[in-house]
């Protein structure tokens, strides 16, 4: 990891966990060319979803962003395991898919995959600005109320 990338870790408080395992038959990430593409990653602590439910019904925004960076957290990490400890392989996050839990009404989806997004950008400087989507669903694995996959640009 470079030491930029390492020192905003710190700086944000952020103590990047084990990768986490697939919960299912898929791999975490995949490596083509250039390109590194990171499996959904949910708002997991410890092992443990910690946003679950849906947005506008059980979950506020704030508690929406704060899953949203979990699972940011969680796709760095798996980053990390992909590219052999060396976060400074990234040249540029091409685009995050966010999905929201959401209840019928909800419309602020956007709002929730802005703490993956300000993270994201927060840790990785330039390299992390990226294009995304940011989609209503009317449920998501485990109950989790966020999922987010990312596609990043690599340096060999």
């Amino acid at each position: 990891m470079s030491d930029e990338i390492a020192a905003r870790l710190t700086e944000m408080g952020i103590t990047l966990p084990e990768a986490a395992a697939p919960a299912a038959n898929y791999v975490p990430y995949v490596i083509s060319g250039n390109l590194l593409y990171i499996s959904g990653q949910l708002p997991l602590e410890g092992g443990k979803v910690t946003v679950s439910g849906h947005l506008g019904k059980t979950v506020d925004v704030a508690t929406g962003q704060r899953g949203a960076e979990l699972c940011a957290i969680n796709i760095l990490a798996q980053a990390k395991a992909a590219l052999g400890g060396n976060l400074g392989r990234i040249q540029r996050v091409i685009k995050l898919n966010g999905f929201v839990a959401s209840a019928p009404d909800f419309v602020e989806q956007h709002l929730v995959i802005n703490g993956a997004s300000n993270l994201i950008a927060g840790v990785l400087g330039e390299a992390g600005k990226h294009a995304r989507a940011a989609v209503g669903m009317a449920a998501l694995p485990l109950n989790a109320a966020v999922e987010i996959d990312a596609i990043m640009e690599i340096a060999e």
